[in-house]
This record gives C-alpha cells, structure tokens and sequence, in this order.
C-alpha cells in the first residue's frame, strides 16, 4: 500500500497513526457492490430502525472491486487509510489522500475510479438522516446535516488531513470505532457510537460553516431529495424502457424545465446521462452473473443499438464489453 502524510502538523500525523493502528484488528473486506445488488440494481443496506447507522470496511486493490454506480438516501462518509483514493461522483473525480474525509453526495450516481497502483483501505459511515435529527429533534440537530444538504456551489466537500479539523475527527473516529466494534451493540454502545459521530459532525460544520441554511431551505432541499428518491426507484425498475425526459418531469410533478434544473443540481448530470449510467451498471451485472450474448446484453439493458452500446461501455469502464466478460469469469449472484 502506498502511504501518504497529512502535512506538516504533527497532531495530525498522530492522529492518523492512531486511526491505522485502532483499524490493526478490523476485517476489511474486499469491495464487491455488485453482487449485493438485486435484479433491479438497488444496494439495500438493512439498518436497524432505532440505530439507523452503519460502518463499513473495504480493502480497494487496482482491477479487483466491481466499478459500479449507485446511489441511495443514506448519507454517507468515507475515508482513506492508506490512500490515494479517487471517488467519482456525477460528472466529477474527488481525489483522497490518506485521512482525507468526503462528505459523498449520495444522491449523485458515485463509485470508486480505477488506476495503476490503487490499494487501500477505507473506512465508510453510512446513515438515515432521522439518526442525528427528525421533526420532533430540537432545532440545532438539523444543523448537524447541513454539511450532507447544503452544497450550493456544485464542489465536493472534502475535510484534507492536513485541515486543523482533521485531527480531532480522526481521534473521534477512533472512539467510534472502538466501541462500534467493541464489547456488543447494547444501549450504552450506540449511545457512545452516536456520540463519537456527532463529534465528527461537529468538526465538519464548524470546517464547513459557510453552508449554513435556514431550518425551512433545509426542509426543502430534503423534500426535492425525497421526490427525486422516487423517480430514481421507478428508473431502477423500469431501466430497459424508453423513459423520455418528459415522462420523468411528470413523475416528479414539475415543469420540465424545473425538473431539468433541478435534476442536475441535484445528481450533477442530465437524465439521459444518468440513464445511460444506470443502464450500463446493469449491464455490467449481467456480463457478470449470466452467459448472455453481448447482443443480448445490451438489449436486456436498454440500448438499442449495440454499436452504440459498446462505445458507452469502452468510455465507462476502460474496456469493451467482451473485453470485461473475457476478464471477468461469469459468477452466480449471491
């Protein structure tokens, strides 16, 4: 694994010491999306109704994770042990360095990006936003996820190690992990696991302070969020039809020119791009777990043109489809 150092602060570098050495006895698990996705494409990942919270640990090595898109409602953190990592999301490519955090923008189609000499470990928080606030939460909880809502101007929100904030959120990190993985899952666990990762949020809305919005501005953003939830689900299931731009905007109950605006604010690419993304993770799947033609492929998932569909893939994924199915032997879903 190639190693990288969070600057010249000293706390820092200590702090990610201590965050590698409380990983030292953590299984990480090589990172295969693909298989945990059903015949629709959606990533469902159960989380306890009163602890909606999760930790996730994946070991990436250069061609042996699956480079498939998704998205979901979950909110969500990642971070980089060992670095570098490149994490697409929408029409742009957030590069990590160790101890780097991202605040992943969930509704965006995102996956980790391919490229010589890629091998680290990652740390993944995952969360329903009713975990830190709900209608019923005092008003200053909301404000815990604004940092996850309020990204006006289009960029990733990305904590350096080498922040001043960074420090402090690798050392909650490593409170959180020692008792997410501690001593069992009983009330006084989760208290301190929400604790811990509430200090963490603290540090990015201190970090990220400018994004500050009002209660009703964030309602709304969660509401257009919630509505486009919908139409992604209804593309998820009908994928391989013909799904015009109008057709999504009455889905969505707005003017297509309101829908297309909000659209891309929201995922960071036009529908028939983001149509096009989904399409191709499907097929992606099915040159995986069936002996399908390619011809056959490309139909079941929606292209009509397999030349078309070829070109797509190459531009996707590095490689023609054939090129994918002769390196990838075909393996049963789990």
């Amino acid at each position: 694994m190639r190693s990288t150092d969070p600057g010249n602060r000293p706390a820092n570098r200590a702090a990610l010491a201590a965050l590698r050495s409380a990983c030292r006895n953590l299984v990480f698990r090589p990172h295969d999306i693909a298989r945990q996705l059903d015949e629709q494409g959606r990533y469902e990942l159960p989380l306890e109704k009163d602890f909606p919270f999760h930790i996730a640990l994946f070991h990436l090595k250069s061609g042996q994770y699956t480079p498939t898109w998704n998205w979901h409602e979950r909110l969500e953190l990642t971070t980089p042990l060992d670095g570098p990592l490149h994490m697409r999301m929408g029409e742009q490519t957030v590069k990590l360095d160790a101890g780097d955090l991202l605040i992943v923008d969930n509704l965006q189609l995102h996956n980790y990006e391919d490229f010589p000499g890629f091998d680290t470990r990652v740390v993944t928080l995952t969360f329903m936003p009713e975990f830190v606030y709900t209608p019923g939460s005092p008003v200053c909880d909301y404000t815990f996820l604004l940092p996850f809502y309020a990204k006006r101007d289009g960029r990733a929100y990305r904590l350096p190690a080498t922040d001043e904030s960074a420090g402090p959120v690798m050392q909650a990190l490593v409170e959180l992990l020692h008792r997410y993985f501690g001593s069992g899952r009983l009330a006084p666990d989760q208290c301190g696991c929400k604790a811990s990762f509430l200090q963490i949020l603290y540090q990015l809305i201190r970090r990220f302070e400018a994004v500050t919005i009002l209660r009703a501005d964030f309602v709304r953003h969660r509401q257009r969020a919630e509505r486009l939830a919908r139409l992604f689900e209804f593309v998820r299931m009908n994928y391989a039809e013909r799904i015009s731009v109008a057709q999504a905007a009455q889905l969505t109950h707005l003017s297509q020119p309101q829908f297309m605006k909000l659209f891309r604010k929201v995922t960071g690419m036009t529908f028939v791009a983001y149509l096009t993304r989904v399409r191709l993770t499907q097929a992606l799947r099915l040159l995986r777990e069936t002996e399908l033609s390619v011809a056959e492929i490309a139909a079941s998932a929606g292209f009509s043109d397999q030349s078309y569909f070829d070109r797509r893939f190459r531009r996707a994924f590095g490689k023609t489809p054939r090129e994918y199915r002769a390196d990838t032997p075909v393996t049963a879903p789990q």
